[in-house]
């Protein structure tokens, strides 16, 4: 069944686990480490990648349209026009990005907090199904 550590053992205390397996104790064992940093930040760097990555796919398209529609006005490229362009057009990307981002945020939250159809399950429906399990284990809900 299970094993104990006694003052005489040095070995690590074991205890049947969940199914049957064994497991560790956390106090028996090592400390919890921190992660290493790219584990630790991995998904800030995918989506660091994923942003650098469409920006700069933004950037090379949006330079082949800047400088095809040079050349047919017969105009030479200038990246004077070219910088403010893709900037401004950057920005009003982010901008209805983050304006979608913070009403679905924003939104939700207080939506939540109004206790709207979608997001409320009420204190009483929550509170009976809570004395329902109670009582199905013969516990009093009203003197717990």
């Amino acid at each position: 069944m299970a094993e104990t550590s006694t003052s005489t053992d040095t070995r690590p205390s074991v205890s049947a686990g969940i199914g049957g397996g064994r497991r560790r104790d956390r106090a028996a064992g090592p400390p919890l480490r921190k992660p290493r940093w790219p584990k630790a930040y991995a998904f800030a760097l995918v989506t660091g990648a994923f942003f650098l990555l469409s920006w700069l796919g933004q950037f090379f398209f949006q330079l082949v349209v800047q400088r095809n529609e040079a050349s047919q006005d017969g105009q030479a490229f200038a990246w004077s026009e070219y910088l403010p362009q893709f900037l401004a057009s950057t920005f009003e990307n982010w901008q209805s990005e983050f304006l979608q981002l913070i009403w679905q945020a924003a939104g939700l939250a207080l939506f939540y907090y109004w206790g709207s159809s979608q997001s409320r399950e009420s204190d009483e429906r929550i509170e009976a199904k809570l004395d329902a399990l109670l009582r199905e284990r013969n516990l009093d809900p009203e003197n717990p």
